[in-house]
Order: C-alpha cells, then sequence, then structure tokens
C-alpha cells in the first residue's frame, strides 16, 4: 500500500475535509490518503504574512507523517507554502499543488489561466508560474474570493469564480484552466463539463505525482539546496523545530 499525506496548512478542519474527498476520488486502488489540518496558524492563508505563520504547523504534520510511514506529502494550498523548506526537512518526496497543477497543464494545453482567490495572492502565484518556468504559457487571475467564502454556498464566491473562468476564456484565449485554491478541489469536474476544457484541480495533480514517485522509488535529493538542515538550537517559541 502506498501511503501519501495530504496537508492542509491552514486551520480550518471543514477545508481540510473538501481537499481529502478530491485526493481520495483520484488515488489509486491500494494508496491510502492521510489527511491533515495544522493545529497552528491562521484559519486561511492569503498572502504573505499569513503564509509565514503556516509553516511551522505545516512542518510539524509532515515530520509526524514522515515518523508514522507516510511515503510522500502534498502540501494543500496554491501558494506551494513551505515546499522548499519542507523538502530540506523530510526525505519522502514532497508536492506543492501549484507545481503539480502547472506541470500537468503544460502537458494538455499550450495556453492556461490560473484562477485564484483575492488580488492579494495573485502576486505569489504569478511569482511561482516564473519560478516553474510556465511564463510564456499561463496567466494568472484573481476572483475576489475570500478563501473561507468558497465553504458558504451563499457568498456568490462560486459565481464569481465562474466569471472570471469567461473572462480567461474571452480574453486570455485559455485552453484549459487551472483552479488557483485548494479550496475550490471539489469544483473541477463540474466546471470542466460546464466550460468544455479542462480545468485541473492541484490537489488531484499532486496526488497522481505523489504515487508516480513512491512507485519509481525516488526520494528527495539530499545533496545541495535540499540538504537535511543543520543542527543548531532554536530559541523561544520555535525550541522544539531546532534540527537534531
Amino acid at each position: 500500500m502506498t501511503s501519501i499525506l495530504v496537508v492542509n496548512p491552514n486551520t480550518t478542519a471543514s477545508m481540510t475535509l473538501t481537499i481529502a474527498a478530491a485526493a481520495r476520488l483520484v488515488a489509486a486502488p491500494g494508496t491510502e490518503i492521510i489527511a491533515a489540518t495544522s493545529s497552528m496558524g491562521p484559519a486561511s492563508i492569503e498572502g504573505y504574512y499569513d503564509e509565514a505563520f503556516a509553516l511551522p504547523g505545516l512542518l510539524r504534520e509532515i515530520a509526524a507523517a514522515e515518523r508514522a510511514g507516510a511515503q510522500a506529502a502534498v502540501i494543500a494550498c496554491f501558494d506551494d507554502t513551505g515546499l522548499d523548506a519542507a523538502r530540506a526537512m523530510a526525505q519522502i518526496p514532497v508536492i506543492g499543488i501549484c507545481e503539480a497543477a502547472l506541470t500537468v497543464a503544460g502537458f494538455i494545453a499550450k495556453r492556461f489561466t490560473v484562477v485564484t482567490t483575492m488580488e492579494r495572492s495573485r502576486v505569489p502565484i504569478e511569482e511561482l508560474v516564473q519560478r516553474y518556468g510556465v511564463a510564456g504559457r499561463a496567466r494568472v487571475r484573481a476572483a475576489n474570493i475570500a478563501v473561507l467564502a468558497l465553504e458558504d454556498p451563499n457568498s456568490g464566491a462560486r459565481d464569481k469564480l465562474r466569471n472570471e473562468i469567461v473572462r480567461a476564456i474571452a480574453e486570455d484565449n485559455a485552453e484549459a484552466i487551472v483552479l488557483g485554491c485548494a479550496g475550490m478541489a471539489d469544483l473541477a469536474h463540474t466546471l470542466s463539463g460546464e466550460f468544455g476544457l479542462p480545468v485541473i484541480d492541484g490537489v488531484g495533480a499532486a496526488v497522481k505525482q505523489a504515487e508516480a514517485l513512491v512507485a519509481l522509488g525516488l526520494r528527495t535529493s539530499k545533496r545541495g539546496a535540499y540538504a537535511a538542515p543543520l543542527a543548531k538550537p532554536y530559541a523561544g517559541a520555535l525550541k522544539d523545530f531546532a534540527p537534531a
């Protein structure tokens, strides 16, 4: 059996349920999805400040899952929150849903648009688009949706998302849409049928890539950038996170 941790780095447990359902929907028979919610940090991650305070809880969940036998981990936040730190800490492969979704989009479309939540989240995702080498192919749009509004059926968030997809198709000539928030994970199939083009959820994409890495017997390289952190004391509230 393949065991994959899917961790929600915010503290909203109901969002973890949505994420877990999307992960299990695509997981192969024999893949166990371990869904976890961070025990500390913000209720949602909307911008750089939230992201910084989400890291300790996220790293704690990944470390605990690796000790318990997880063979890969998925970080279910489209900012790829803490991805480099997690890869340096862990031996197992760690997949960010943004990188996974952009990779999958590149397999099936020449031009695609990421539709995310708020304007403050657009710029960090544009930086990831640059980092992952698809800047010439991908646009990023913000639909002016608060992350937690995705859980409220009366918020109008889903209509805003649909309206932004309409604009992406008309103005960007998008051939595929990437959903730029883990809280949208349950919408991909419905929106794909509605708009008649591929709609990619990063959670599902990351799970399939994690399965592939486990099947190939690949683990995170410990040479160079992702070498294990050097042992040293950490002070104050972070003392328990000191590398051994």
